[in-house]
């Protein structure tokens, strides 16, 4: 079952499993997220969830936000993100997620905005080579052939230049979770995640491995809706008697 919740990244720190090893871990506050809105297919067309996070003031919102979150009876909050999960059942508007949703050991993956580092090069931004360093050499850290002369004539799209680097959406698949804090609703992920300190996270499960279904989804899916009728009838034991013997056995 798909779950998701909205986040902040705290930082960086480090635990010790049972056996001494050192596990690096991200530290994400993870909720408490309101539900502001349930979309259904007969009114949107498709089912989703809008989950709200952070405190805001209401003097930072314009009116249309204002309105949204008045007719869901809920606290204005200063992050909105909808979900499509795998069914919208018993999930209300109003209703508060926490860490909770998700438990140590699942794999998710987590949806954040990466580090800005400005202006540079082709070497710190594409990871190219520098040319040798000698005084003789006139090429050291530029971006290379920029195309023929004649024909075409022009720079190719595509071709890798200095620019503006970092505050890109990122996403890092199929981490896994450590430990949940429920009372501090605080979630350690193995690893670390996209983004500087204080930045809005989003945490979903992972799209590559979900993790196991529970048993009784299991049995769902794998039992029919018409029982399959099995045969109570004996089968017949057949005695061997003289008479039913092989023919060789009467011969010696």
């Amino acid at each position: 079952m798909k779950k998701a919740l909205i986040g902040k990244k705290v930082g960086m720190t480090q635990i010790f499993d049972e056996n001494g090893t050192v596990i690096p871990v991200t530290v994400i506050e993870a909720g408490p997220c309101v539900v502001a809105q349930v979309k259904t297919i007969e009114n949107d067309g498709y089912e989703a969830v809008q989950l709200g996070f952070g405190e805001v003031k209401e003097n930072k919102l314009n009116k249309p936000v204002k309105g949204h979150f008045a007719k869901a009876n809920v606290t204005a909050k200063k992050h909105l993100r909808e979900f499509r999960l795998d069914s919208i059942e018993g999930i209300k508007v109003g209703d508060e997620l926490k860490a909770d949703v998700f438990v140590a050991g699942d794999k998710i993956d987590v949806q954040g905005t990466s580090k800005g580092k400005g202006f540079q090069g082709v070497i710190k931004r594409h990871g190219q080579s520098r040319g040798p360093m000698g005084h003789g050499s006139m090429y050291h850290r530029r971006p290379g052939s920029m195309g023929p002369t004649s024909t075409p004539g022009r720079v190719f799209k595509g071709k890798k230049l200095p620019g503006h680097m970092g505050v890109l959406t990122v996403t890092i698949q199929n981490l896994e979770i450590i430990a949940v804090d429920k009372e501090n609703n605080v979630i350690l992920v193995k690893g670390n995640i996209p983004g500087p300190k204080k930045s809005l996270v989003v945490i979903k499960t992972s799209v590559k491995n979900p993790g196991k279904v529970n048993e009784t989804e299991e049995l769902n899916t794998y039992v029919t809706e018409t029982p399959v009728e099995v045969a109570n009838e004996e089968t017949p034991v057949v005695e061997e008697t003289a008479e039913s013997a092989p023919a060789e056995a009467t011969e010696e």
